[in-house]
């Protein structure tokens, strides 16, 4: 086994933090920025958007481990730490002449730049003058609903969970992905590390797809290509998010890209695995659950693995927009653990020859979770067979046991929504969805300029401490890894969604 050494919280506060916020209007140069400002005052160029500002935040409980070669090093030594670090963040590169594979070392050592705390508070916020997020470009492999000149990508890692928003004012899209990672944080990395690029690749398969049936369709209709008529239906950017707003079938096959990407990926990483498992055995028990939000316009695509989970608040029909009126949660993701009837109930019908496939309220008593990335020893009989002793998994009658279809679904943003609120499962353990809009809500409507995501992960560390008889302060002194026995890792984006004037009235965050 290839040497490696624990990577722990030294510090006691909530560090991983960034936000990003849309203006509908231009700043007085009529000029654009640099950057992305997220102070109060700020003002980017944007058109018509779907949301007004993200935030997200994130605290570490466990002690991860930094692997000093995987995947013919690939993930180095060199790269992974700075990852942990929980002051920075990385930007995603997109080139044409990169494969995925070179994204894997590129990206992590390229990227990394300094991700400031954000204030809770606008007092606080006012103080700091680093917040901010900057451009890269990105030229894209092959056109996508994706391709955009520059994108501003944000991201961070607390323990074995990961984190990362991609935001384009440019096509009006927001990419949101949160990997909860357990049994080690090597499945997490690599979704950070591909998962988006791997999303891109796939919608520009879609685009290209759409290309070719709008030119037979134009061709059919005139008796020849109208080159006018070709380019109003397959021009970048806004024409396709006209298409969206009408076209079912368009909808389900964005789904089946991101179903393909999700796909693509679990190869991806269980190849890799077995390419190092001899040396690193570890490996084939490492997995992560996948939350991906999507906004294509005003289409919001939810994918999800695991049990990490999406709330969306909304105005309760005929309420008012811009009223004082109650908000609604509405789960938008399923929670795919054996404590679910439904899942329980296809994991038995999935293994009628196996008597055993829950065992002690996991699956072959190993998981909670029944759908995942990786964990290639309850998916591949060779890969059990890695293991040694106690870890290996008795009576592998019938796998896979773990399945990485995710569950999938788009909503269209209306002015009735307010907020969306995506988190690992470590929040929902203190937390159930009502609880957690009517934090957000309220901590909006007191610091409109403020850090909801950040809020959010105080009040979970408030609530584990008097838990556990402990204060705040004496809890966050627990090292990480020790102070896995009071909350797990716990990662949250809020996206206030901006739709009507309610909403960028709340719009300014960080």
């Amino acid at each position: 086994m290839m040497g490696r050494q624990a990577i722990t919280d030294p510090g006691g506060e909530i560090k991983i933090s960034f936000g990003y916020h849309c203006n509908n209007s231009t700043d007085d140069s009529g000029e654009d920025s640099d950057g992305v400002d997220v102070r109060p005052g700020s003002k980017l160029r944007r058109n018509n958007s779907s949301f007004s500002c993200l935030s997200g935040a994130a605290l570490s409980a466990n002690a991860t481990l930094a692997n000093t070669n995987i995947c013919n090093g690939l993930f180095g030594a060199e790269i992974l730490p700075a990852l942990d670090s929980p002051t920075s963040f990385r930007r995603i590169p997109s080139s044409a002449s990169l494969s995925k594979l070179d994204l894997l070392s590129s990206s992590f050592q390229s990227g990394l730049s300094n991700l400031s705390c954000s204030p809770s508070s606008p007092s606080e916020l006012a103080e700091d003058n680093s917040s901010s997020l900057r451009s890269t470009s990105a030229p894209s492999r092959c056109e996508s609903f994706l391709n955009a000149t520059e994108v501003k990508v944000a991201g961070g890692a607390a323990g074995e969970d990961r984190v990362q928003a991609v935001c384009s004012e440019e096509n009006d899209s927001l990419f949101c992905g949160i990997y909860d990672g357990f049994n080690g944080r090597d499945a997490a990395d690599f979704l950070a590390g591909t998962l988006y690029e791997t999303i891109r690749h796939y919608l520009g398969l879609l685009e290209r797809e759409l290309e070719r049936e709008c030119k037979v369709e134009v061709k059919d209709t005139l008796g020849n290509v109208n080159n006018g008529s070709y380019v109003n239906c397959v021009a970048k950017g806004l024409p396709y998010l006209e298409m969206e707003k009408s076209c079912t079938s368009f909808k389900q096959r964005v789904l089946n890209s991101l179903e393909q990407a999700l796909v693509q990926a679990e190869n991806d990483f269980l190849h890799m695995v077995e390419q190092e498992m001899d040396n690193r055995p570890d490996l084939v028990s490492i997995g992560s659950c996948v939350l991906v939000v999507l906004l294509l316009g005003k289409n919001m695509y939810v994918l999800n693995a695991g049990d990490s989970r999406g709330v969306l608040a909304t105005y309760a029909e005929g309420v008012g927009a811009n009223s004082d009126g109650w908000l609604q949660a509405v789960q938008l993701t399923v929670s795919h653990t054996v404590d679910d009837e439904s899942e329980r109930i296809q994991l038995l019908k999935n293994h009628p020859e196996d008597q055993s496939p829950i065992v002690g309220g996991k699956v072959k008593g190993k998981l909670k979770v029944t759908r995942a990335l990786g964990v290639g020893y309850l998916k591949k009989k060779s890969m059990n067979d890695a293991l040694m002793g106690i870890l290996r998994v008795r009576n592998l009658i019938s796998p896979p046991y773990i399945s990485v279809q995710p569950s999938l679904t788009v909503h269209e943003v209306s002015s009735s929504d307010h907020f969306v609120v995506l988190g690992s499962d470590g929040l929902f353990d203190f937390f159930n969805n009502d609880d957690v809009v009517k934090l957000v809500r309220s901590y909006i409507q007191r610091y409109p300029f403020g850090d909801p995501a950040k809020f959010l992960v105080e009040q979970l560390v408030m609530r584990a401490a008097d838990c556990a008889g402990l204060s705040k302060e004496e809890l966050m002194s627990v090292p990480a890894g020790r102070r896995r026995k009071y909350h797990d890792d716990v990662t949250v984006i809020v996206i206030i969604l901006g739709m009507n004037k309610r909403t960028s009235k709340a719009s300014t965050c960080l």
